[in-house]
């Protein structure tokens, strides 16, 4: 009993407070420092991933996989034209350096009312390298870029083979094809006449 009463007579002797005023005030500090702690993450989970959960009144369930992206081979640019949303049937395709990828998961940016709407079913190598959204940019035209914009162009193509499956490869218009073909029987046979 003497130490209860020697701390009591220390704590009004220091503090100048009443031992009731003391511990109350104590108490006190010990609730907002546990208030304001609990506002802050702990050291140990300020890496980790936040967990969200999803309510089922959000419509979460009822949501359909997305179906396997279609390897469609060679196609033409007139032909990757058909894959820019406007048929919601068909899957949203996009080429960069004439590697077609589909972009279907990602409908909200890519399709119709999205902000990058205008690279569905488009060759789009020169606007992603310039970072540009004309129309006329949008394109596989590679020539005039210099270095930066190629290695912008690059990283690019390493988020899309990251993200998304290559589902095929571009080829000249099949008039082209036909186009150059004839202008190389032309040349040879100019060549044999002379």
């Amino acid at each position: 009993m003497r130490i209860y009463s020697v701390v009591m007579e220390e704590i009004t002797w220091y503090t100048g407070l009443s031992p009731t005023a003391f511990f109350t005030i104590l108490a006190m500090m010990v609730v907002v420092y546990r208030t304001v702690c609990g506002m802050f993450v702990s050291p140990e989970d300020f890496n980790k991933p936040p967990i969200i959960t999803a309510s089922k009144n959000l419509g979460f369930d009822n949501e359909k996989p997305a179906p396997e992206p279609v390897q469609l081979g060679e196609i033409t640019e007139q032909e990757l034209r058909a894959y820019n949303g406007s048929d919601p049937n068909k899957p949203l395709l996009m080429a960069i350096r004439g590697q077609i990828y589909d972009v279907s998961s990602s409908r909200n940016f890519y399709g119709p009312g999205g902000p990058y709407a205008m690279f569905a079913g488009k060759e789009c190598s020169r606007a992603l390298a310039l970072l540009s959204f004309k129309p006329e940019d949008i394109n596989g035209n590679l020539e005039g870029l210099d270095e930066p914009e190629l290695d912008i162009l690059q990283d690019w193509e390493y988020k899309f083979i990251e993200k998304y499956v290559k589902v095929g490869q571009l080829v000249p218009d099949r008039n082209t094809q036909q186009n150059e073909c004839r202008e190389q029987i032309q040349d040879e046979d100019k060549k044999e006449a002379e």
